[in-house]
């Protein structure tokens, strides 16, 4: 049952008048009279006694004017509340994040702070979640968004960097090509869904090597000093002089800005990853999930927040 049909019928019930209820909703007597007649069709009962002087409810017309008069007020009654949520954004917010620390945690802490009225249920996984089969309201992760089912909005970029401490680099030497990396202890990504290791990005400089002075290192194999599959354990154990590791710019800021971890091999980089957050599409964006994306753009990566 529509609630136009529901309102049609009110209007008409308490104005006595197809004319005068099409005048306040804005359509003909000739519409109101359809509206109404598919309705007594849909109920299977008459609304109205009809005469050419006169238009009065039926019994059961009088039954269906309070119940249509709920029914309207608790519509209104839903529409207010919702609303107000849109005011103030509240409700669960599921998420799939990556298994990333920071940023992350110190921003979505802020957010949390920030709207509390909003409950965060995150999943830190890297695996390729099915945000609608598995019930996300949003996933977030680097690389492309090839899923059409999906809204993606891009809200940063990284780098990824070979970097060392420096009294790791003190006591083994900075490397200067590429090559170097086979008399250092590597700190390295294992992917948790394939097993492979993650592939640091040396190929131009171990080409250059190739057709130069040291192109018998060229095709060395990385150490295998420390394997994990987690971004704070790499941090940890670059931090503490273990050895070289391939980490993401946005994750280490604090500590390449206080020297704690200095950046090697500057030319052997990935730049402009890109970070994007996914939704279902479609309807319109909730209003907790609309502030967490503009609140996230704004400061995850905060040098490039339009």
């Amino acid at each position: 049952m529509e609630s136009t049909a529901v309102n049609v019928f009110v209007q008409v019930a308490e104005t006595g008048s197809f004319v005068a209820a099409g005048r306040l909703l804005g359509i003909s007597a000739s519409a109101v009279g359809k509206r109404v007649s598919a309705l007594e069709d849909q109920l299977g009962v008459r609304l109205f006694h009809r005469s050419t002087r006169s238009l009065t409810l039926t019994a059961e017309g009088g039954m269906f004017l309070a119940r249509g008069r709920r029914i309207l007020a608790e519509l209104e009654a839903a529409q207010a509340e919702l609303s107000q949520v849109n005011l103030n954004p509240r409700g669960r917010l599921r998420l799939s994040v990556p298994l990333v620390g920071e940023p992350f945690l110190s921003v979505m802490g802020q957010f949390k702070l920030a709207y509390p009225d909003v409950d965060l249920e995150l999943e830190f996984t890297d695996r390729r979640v099915d945000i609608i089969e598995e019930g996300f309201d949003a996933v977030i992760r680097s690389g492309d968004a090839p899923d059409s089912r999906l809204t993606a909005r891009r809200f940063g970029a990284l780098n990824m960097l070979l970097v060392g401490a420096p009294d790791y680099l003190a006591r083994r030497g900075t490397p200067r090509t590429a090559g170097d990396l086979a008399q250092h202890a590597c700190i390295q990504f294992r992917y948790p869904n394939t097993g492979k290791l993650q592939v640091w990005p040396l190929g131009e400089d171990r080409k250059a090597e190739a057709d130069g002075e040291r192109g018998e290192a060229a095709g060395f194999p990385l150490s295998t000093s420390v394997v994990c599959n987690n971004l704070e354990a790499r941090i940890a154990f670059a931090l503490q002089g273990v050895g070289i590791a391939y980490l993401p710019d946005f994750s280490i800021r604090g500590y390449l800005r206080t020297g704690q971890l200095v950046q090697v091999l500057p030319h052997c980089t990935e730049t402009g990853i890109p970070f994007h957050i996914m939704w279902p599409s479609g309807g319109q964006v909730p209003a907790k999930l609309r502030v967490f994306i503009d609140f996230m753009r704004e400061r995850v990566f905060p040098e490039q927040a339009p």
